[in-house]
């Protein structure tokens, strides 16, 4: 008799939440297959595994023997395999459903917050794989080593991101959850923050009795959080940060170049090791993920010195290249927070080098409720260039345009103009930048595919 995950046709496969399910599926031994718009480095990975994609989305791309269908949020009721699926009577899993059966009979550790899970979850990976403990885990960007987002290994470990933004968190038990912040984000499912509230309060809740929740004792909304917790059952609260009161304390942080060395108050001793990447946002993560491995009952020591074998998330501070003397980074911030602490840790990392950003806005509700904030950390910019927004699964907003951004960086003294033309703007930024310059193109969409066409700019 088949299990639903024999057979699996995923709906948008080449996603970086699907595509990894899809990939430890596969290496498990399931006969994978799906369909996403476009053709993509990612599906030729899901290729070289075995898997069958699909480009385009058709109802005759869904084999009768299907075990079941995998969706996302992201995937509307009108698209066509999903109506297939429905009518031949073929199990409809969500995305998250299938992660949770990945993990049974392991040992998980779910990394969630508003910003920082991909970075956080991939430091996780990387450390206990260098720790010969060979993690399973699944990963909302690629590593820079070794250059996957998914991996079924062969240790008792599961690393996981946890989406909060369609509640989707809600549907693991972890034995470690890691909450990095809790701000207001994803405004299509979340009204307020109180709902944001009760929505990681019930992922907390999650956790196996006994079980450790690492939380910053930093960031205000994961503090609040922390005080809605600390009643629940078995629930272990660890609080780790440069709060006096963190259990385990940030002593000191010393940018060095693009790497940083931290040091860190653990049992009345100090512990430093050296994180591969810039800026204090960074640090905080790897110091996140070092509390996570204690708890998990991993020698502190070991885990600081493993550490430092993070090279990087791509889309994370990402060098794309560099050409006439200026480097082209990219950056997946997309969020305020994240814009503002990229944008320091490259100023901090850049000395007197100029900083230039082509930031492409990602939805129209986040661009209706931050906006204005999104303009403000541009000001932490020499010069900005805004492309128009990029929907991902949204319909527009009347009234909602970049202009919201554009009008609230030059309000906070930015220097800053709009390009419509996303095909114009890399020979833009090119003209604007001069020897010594970092551009940075910012976003969670795909303004990504800019980074080589401005090298391409700059080399003429």
């Amino acid at each position: 008799m088949p299990t639903a995950m024999d057979r699996p046709h995923f709906i948008g496969i080449g996603g970086a939440g699907m595509s990894g399910i899809a990939k430890i599926l596969a290496q498990r031994g399931a006969k994978v297959a799906g369909s996403d718009a476009r053709d993509s480095a990612t599906a030729e990975a899901l290729r070289a595994l075995g898997v069958t994609v699909h480009i385009g989305h058709d109802a005759a791309h869904l084999a009768p023997d299907a075990t079941c269908v995998v969706v996302s949020s992201a995937i509307r009721a009108d698209n066509p395999e999903l109506a297939r699926a429905t009518g031949l009577g073929i199990p409809v899993v969500h995305r998250s459903d299938a992660l949770a059966s990945l993990m049974d009979g392991l040992r998980p550790i779910a990394v969630a917050g508003t910003h920082g899970k991909t970075t956080t979850t991939s430091m996780l990976a990387v450390t206990l794989a260098t720790l010969g403990l060979d993690p399973s885990y699944a990963i909302g960007g690629d590593l820079d080593a070794p250059g996957t987002n998914a991996l079924h290994g062969g240790g008792d470990i599961f690393v996981a991101e946890a989406d909060e933004s369609d509640r989707s968190f809600h549907k693991y038990t972890p034995e470690v959850a890691i909450v990095l912040n809790v701000e207001l984000d994803h405004h299509a499912n979340y009204a307020s923050m109180d709902e944001i509230y009760e929505s990681f309060e019930i992922f907390a809740g999650k956790v196996v009795p006994g079980g450790t929740l690492v939380i910053s004792a930093d960031q205000p909304g994961a503090v609040e959080l922390t005080k809605r917790v600390r009643d629940l059952g078995e629930l272990k609260v660890v609080t780790y940060g440069e709060s006096e009161d963190a259990d385990l304390r940030i002593h000191k942080i010393t940018a060095r170049g693009l790497t940083s060395e931290v040091t860190v108050l653990l049992d009345g001793k100090l512990l430093t090791f050296t994180v591969s990447v810039p800026g204090r946002h960074y640090a905080n993560n790897a110091v996140a993920a070092l509390a996570a491995g204690i708890a998990l009952g991993i020698p502190s020591r070991n885990l600081a010195g493993a550490l430092k074998s993070y090279t990087g998330v791509k889309r994370r501070l990402q060098l794309k290249g560099e050409a006439a003397g200026v480097q082209v980074i990219d950056s997946y911030a997309h969020h305020p927070t994240e814009m503002t602490a990229d944008l320091e840790a490259m100023r901090s990392a850049a000395g007197e080098s100029r900083i230039l950003v082509l930031f492409q806005p990602h939805l129209f509700s986040r661009t209706q409720e931050l906006g204005k904030e999104m303009g403000e950390a541009l000001a932490l910019a020499d010069s900005s260039v805004v492309l128009d927004i990029y929907p991902a699964r949204e319909d527009p907003i009347p009234g909602i345009t970049s202009a919201l951004i554009i009008d609230a960086a030059r309000a906070a003294g930015a220097d800053v103009r709009a390009v419509a033309d996303k095909d114009a703007a890399p020979a833009v930024i090119a003209g604007m930048a001069r020897p010594g310059d970092l551009v940075v193109t910012m976003g969670a969409g795909d303004v990504t595919d800019l980074g080589p066409l401005i090298l391409a700019e700059l080399s003429k």
